[in-house]
């Protein structure tokens, strides 16, 4: 039984020829695509700027880091601190910069109150800028979710 012919003239041997033709009119479009859509990806604008001689700001913002554990207890960089102490540090640094970054690392059975009386005091200080730290799931079962 011969494949691609109906002709069983032949030595009835099977046809073992591919037809490149398709093969190559795909690869050419794709390659049509892609030299048109590469200079869209680039998404930078080609600008001169200007040179100076002033060095680059070293600059880091200033971390607050607060923990609060479920007992209720606060801490501010490892020190136990109370509340009306941490509203007036966080007043004292935002005075300091704007950009001070408020990080809190609560326990998980601490009520959210407390996490939003913490949030509230740095928001009322006038710092924005507040990070809520956790920690990454571990094992197989909390990767496949």
């Amino acid at each position: 039984m011969s494949f691609g012919s109906f002709d069983q003239g032949d030595d009835g041997e099977a046809m073992s020829d591919i037809n490149m033709t398709p093969l190559i009119d795909v690869m050419l479009v794709l390659l049509v695509i892609f030299i048109i859509t590469a200079p869209l990806l680039t998404g930078s604008l080609k600008l001169d700027l200007p040179k100076v001689d002033a060095p680059p700001s070293q600059q880091t913002p200033t971390v607050l880091d607060v923990g609060l554990r479920k007992d209720g207890q606060l801490y501010l960089a490892g020190q136990a601190i109370t509340l009306a102490q941490l509203a007036a540090r966080f007043a004292a640094s935002a005075q300091q910069s704007a950009k001070t970054e408020v990080h809190i690392s609560a326990d998980a059975a601490v009520p959210y109150g407390d996490v939003a009386r913490v949030m509230g005091a740095a928001q009322s200080a006038g710092l924005s800028r507040i990070g809520l730290i956790t920690q990454p799931p571990t094992g197989a079962a909390s990767a496949a979710r």
